[in-house]
Formats: structure tokens, sequence, C-alpha cells
């Protein structure tokens, strides 16, 4: 199995669990290499992400968790800074790009809270057209490399979190598939690698990781790179599905 995971969350963001709790449940299963990688704030929702002396105090306990496991686990501080986040990411080990909100008419929305969210702002801003809301998304996404300075680009497909339960998305619509694959082609020459990520499956919202089978194929046959994640929020699921989807990297 893969032992190395860095995608996960704690108490200092939306997680359950404390990060040493996270280090220890890593140690029992033979991790080798974690990274803490908490939620950038953003301007428009001071209730997301770290702020302030939080910040501080999330990176002076997980560099005090580097020094007292030193030998046993590889333990990196790092960030997921959101496209539309102005922090500083200097301080971190290492950046996950991600887009989780939209902008549409003035209105920001969060395209992963919940499917009744993402269906009313489909309703409000795009009349129910999917492709035209994915577009936008996409086009977001298309730019986080260079917007945050990613070392690794998050969970490519996020607006798919509910196509398995409570919205009904077309992925085979051609205007779809453009749009994610000109997505594609614009952060390939980054040469960062993508998120195989398993965090849907374990909150019960998908089968599958991100992103779908036929996004790594178009990815792997262009030169992508790929690295597994759980986005773990709870010690129970760090690794989560690594076994079953290792033999996609």
């Amino acid at each position: 199995m893969i032992r190395t995971d860095l995608h996960m969350h704690t108490i200092y963001g939306d997680g359950r669990n404390t990060p040493e709790e996270m280090v220890l449940s890593a140690l029992s299963m033979g991790m080798e290499r974690i990274g803490f990688s908490e939620h950038s704030s953003v301007p428009f929702n001071p209730r997301e992400g770290m702020t302030g002396d939080s910040v501080r105090k999330y990176i002076d306990e997980i560099t005090g968790l580097k020094e007292k496991y030193r030998g046993r686990i590889e333990i990196l501080c790092g960030i997921e800074l959101d496209y539309w986040s102005e922090q500083d990411a200097s301080d971190f080990d290492y950046v996950i790009g991600s887009v989780h909100y939209l902008k549409k008419d003035g209105a920001y929305f969060a395209v992963d809270d919940r499917p009744e969210v993402l269906k009313q702002a489909l309703a409000d801003h795009y009349s129910g057209d999917f492709r035209c809301l994915a577009e936008d998304y996409y086009d977001a996404v298309s730019h986080v490399a260079e917007k945050t300075g990613a070392d690794i680009i998050g969970h490519f497909d996020l607006i798919t979190k509910f196509s398995e339960k409570g919205m009904e998305i077309d992925t085979d619509d051609p205007g779809y598939i453009a749009a994610w694959q000109r997505a594609a082609d614009r952060l390939l020459p980054f040469g960062k690698p993508f998120e195989i990520n398993t965090g849907a499956i374990s909150r019960g919202w998908r089968c599958s990781p991100y992103p779908e089978g036929r996004i790594i194929d178009y990815l792997r046959q262009r030169g992508g790179r790929f690295i597994l994640s759980s986005d773990s929020h709870s010690a129970d699921t760090i690794a989560f599905g690594f076994d079953r989807f290792e033999n996609l990297l």
C-alpha cells in the first residue's frame, strides 16, 4: 500500500481530530509520510479556513510534532489554498491548489457543500444549465496552479461530488467534456501532480475517486502525474481506499 498521504484536515479546520491524534493513527497504520493541509481563509467567508492566530498555532503545533516523532514518521505542514484565497502560503511546506467556490452575479457559492446548495446556485445563476456552471468552474481550475502556486492540483472535478447522490449531471455532454479538457490542457505544462482523491468515498458521497476515470486516462496519455490522497477529516480515514485505488497510479 502507498504509505504517504498529504491531504488531511484537523480541528484547525473542518476535521474531527487533533493533529497528534492523526499522527498516532497514521503510525498505527504503518504510514511513512503524512502531510497536514488545512484550509486557507477566503475573504467572503470568515468562518472558513484558518485566520490570524490560528495559522501560527497550526504551524507551531505541526512543527512540534515533526520533532516529537522524528525518526518514526515524516510530517509535513501544508495548506489547501483555495483559488479565491488571499492568504500567504510562504510558511508552508507545500500547497494543494483547489477550487471550492464560484463567483457569479456578484455572489459566491460553494460547489461541494451540499447538493441543495449547488442546485440552488444552478437555478439562481445558470438557469439550471450545468454545462455553463461547469465552464466557469473549469475555467477557475485551469488557473489554479498559477493563482495558488500549487504543488499539487486538488480534486480536479469537485463539482461532480454529488453526481452519484442527489444531482443528475451529464458528464457525457460534449460541452462539459470540452470544459475539463481545456482545464487539463492548461494545467499539464506546469508539471504538477493531480490528486486521485478518495475523500468523497469515505464520506459516503461517491463510490469512485476524483477525478473520474476518463479524466485520469486523458491526463496520463498527455504525461500527467498523480498522487493518491485521502482528503481525510478524521483519524480513521487516513489513506482511505489506497489499497483499492493505488493501481490508478
